[in-house]
């Protein structure tokens, strides 16, 4: 693990156009240094992945998304029982992770919680409940950029943050925060996503091409703000914020 003098999180991003985005930016701002690890490279070939790196060599965790589902392991056997593990270890250790969408799923079921698929998913942009003290954030009902199949069940005792129709959408347990939304989409994040998916998928699941597009592009400066806020949150909620220093405002 790094010196307090540099912070450093290992992002696993499961395919190349799932990296950090904003959360990552938000990071960097306070300054942590970021190694990305992309598991990964080809959609055709899930299963043929890249050897994680060692996460006890790195201050905090962070678990991007996927197009894949721990409904259907079979697809990424190869890797997926080693992440689940490498993410109950880490836990355990007491190192800070933060899981976003399919990370946060991947957290979920590594606690002992559930992944399922959900009733309908929910895709686009959509505000959440929050629950508790969480609930005290102005920033904290979004709206949040939603994408997602499957949904999780908060493990036994964590602590429910959020919900949605759908399901849960934010828990914490120990230093443990898992999302089910995505704090971290701009609309360039959501144009690469977009080249993975016909016109057809997307009106299966009620977006259109053109106008989630435009919807993200108006609501990018506001979104920055709710990503940047949640962040900081995180880092506080972990205990981090005291010692990762803020190098842009």
């Amino acid at each position: 693990m790094s010196s307090e003098a540099t912070r450093t999180a290992l992002i696993i991003a499961h395919e190349p156009d799932g990296p950090a985005g904003m959360v990552g930016e938000r990071l960097e701002q306070r300054g942590f240094a970021l190694h990305t690890h992309v598991v990964t490279d080809e959609y055709e070939q899930p299963n043929r992945a890249q050897e994680f790196p060692n996460p006890g060599d790195y201050d905090l965790l962070v678990l991007m998304g996927s197009i894949r589902s721990l409904t259907k392991k079979q697809e990424i056997d190869s890797w997926v029982h080693h992440e689940l593990k490498m993410i109950s270890d880490s836990h355990e250790r007491n190192q800070p992770i933060l899981g976003v969408c399919f990370g946060g799923q991947l957290l979920a079921e590594a606690l002992g919680g559930k992944v399922s698929d959900a009733p309908a998913g929910e895709f686009g942009w959509h505000s959440i409940d929050p629950v508790g003290d969480f609930g005290n954030n102005d920033w904290a009902t979004g709206p949040w950029m939603q994408w997602h199949h499957d949904r999780f069940d908060t493990p036994d005792g964590a602590e429910l943050l959020a919900t949605s129709d759908e399901g849960h959408q934010l828990f914490r347990s120990g230093r443990s925060i898992g999302t089910q939304f995505h704090p971290e989409v701009d609309r360039h994040h959501l144009a690469e996503w977009m080249k993975t998916v016909d016109d057809e998928y997307l009106r299966s699941v009620g977006m259109d091409r053109h106008d989630v597009l435009t919807e993200t592009a108006e609501r990018q400066d506001s979104a920055r703000v709710r990503c940047h806020a949640f962040v900081d949150w995180f880092l506080h909620e972990v205990g981090l914020a005291e010692t990762a220093s803020e190098t842009v405002g």
